[in-house]
């Protein structure tokens, strides 16, 4: 059986999204909607969470699209996927992370 996570979308990923390149946003698109089936897909990544203070049953993750990063956290207890933003690397190196985690 397929579980099926609940997906929460930051206000400024939708606006971040919309601003993308149009062959980035297709592809954003289609890894959100893959993340409510398999909110782990092999071409993401864990974030190391180990300076922020993360509640334990949750986990931060990234996927990378060429220059462009999303950026996720995975709650597998009470299977939600919250899309944090979009980001272009460089320069973005994960320094808003404080602030996100803080909204957990």
């Amino acid at each position: 059986m397929i579980q099926v996570y609940e997906l929460l979308i930051e206000p400024i990923a939708h606006q971040q999204r919309k601003q993308l390149p149009g062959h980035i946003r297709q592809r954003v698109k289609r890894a959100i909607d893959d993340l409510e089936i398999e909110p782990r897909p092999h071409y993401s990544k864990q974030l190391d969470i180990s300076r922020f203070d993360v509640p334990v049953d949750v986990e931060l993750r990234r996927i990378r699209l060429d220059k462009w990063r999303l950026i996720y956290a995975v709650n597998d207890i009470e299977k939600w996927i919250w899309i944090w933003g979009v980001r272009k690397r460089p320069p973005y190196d994960y320094e808003d992370l404080t602030e996100l985690t803080q909204s957990l």
